[in-house]
This record gives structure tokens, C-alpha cells and sequence, in this order.
């Protein structure tokens, strides 16, 4: 921590290392579009277009889960007990 200002430095990391990091423990929420359910999940049913949802993944990016709310997916990474992360 930066005893001057208080705050956390900010830490970049690779997603190699991120993946590495974060193996079976980690995980993120990213708000997705229901026009690229199909590419995270290919056995998902055909949704209409338009709709937001989001996607539950691992550190290394593997998709995990999707639903219409934040709530849900963050509920389910409690229940697998991943530990969220924010990215940006």
C-alpha cells in the first residue's frame, strides 16, 4: 500500500499469469450480450438478440456460467468458492 496516498498500486498482470494465478480459485464477471452466448457456450439454445446477461469465468478466461443478473452468477461463484476478482 502506498503509505502517501492510502491506495493500492496498481498491478498489471499477463493473462498467462493471471490464469496461472488464479488456477481453480479465481474468478471474474463480465457483462456479455446474448449474441455471444454461442461462442462462450455452444450447446447454450439460440437466445433472442439484444439481450445483456453475464458470464462467470475462470482466471485463464474458460466460461464458467451465464445468467440475466450479476447476482446470480457471483451466487454461483460462492457456491463453487471462487474468490471474484475485478478487471478492466
Amino acid at each position: 500500500m502506498n503509505k502517501q496516498t492510502n491506495q493500492k498500486p496498481d498491478v498489471t498482470l499477463s493473462p498467462e499469469a493471471f490464469a496461472i494465478l488464479g488456477g481453480g480459485e479465481i474468478a471474474y464477471v463480465r457483462p456479455i450480450n446474448s449474441e455471444d452466448v454461442s461462442s462462450l457456450f455452444p450447446q447454450a439454445p439460440k437466445l433472442a438478440p439484444g439481450m445483456k446477461l453475464f458470464a462467470l469465468h475462470a482466471a485463464d478466461g474458460t466460461p464458467i456460467t451465464i445468467a440475466d443478473s450479476r447476482a446470480a452468477v457471483e451466487a454461483n461463484a460462492r457456491e463453487h468458492e471462487l474468490a471474484m476478482v475485478s478487471v478492466h
